[in-house]
């Protein structure tokens, strides 16, 4: 059973990083031919996919966030993570990690970040 958890503060301040690392378990993130997401979900509106990073470690960006979100992993801990550079308010959201192999058949639980000073 494959099993996604994000970390990460949830208190993040205007202008700067936003940091979150989503831990896999039951299944190794190089397997052929998975692309592990990040999705979030602001208050009051609809599921917005932020980027992925493939298997072979490929990347893939929405191109309205792209100049500020970075995905990378580190294998040695089956990790992947999320950096969101000069957060606003507007960035305030539930943060999902998810697998996708066509589609999107797991998922962390979530976690709240809130950007506020």
């Amino acid at each position: 059973q494959v099993q996604l958890q994000e970390s990460g503060p949830g208190l993040v301040k205007p202008s700067q990083t936003l940091s979150l690392t989503c831990t896999v378990s039951g299944g190794s993130i190089t397997t052929n031919y998975y692309y592990w997401n990040w999705i979030r979900q602001p208050p009051g509106k609809g599921l917005e996919w932020m980027g992925a990073i493939a298997y072979n470690g490929s990347t893939y960006y929405s191109s309205s966030l792209k100049s500020r979100t970075t995905i990378s992993r580190d294998t040695s801990k089956n990790q992947f993570t999320l950096q969101l550079s000069s957060v606003t308010p507007e960035d305030t959201a539930v943060y999902y990690c998810a697998r996708d192999q066509a589609f999107l058949d797991y998922w962390g639980q979530g976690t709240q970040v809130t950007v506020s000073s």
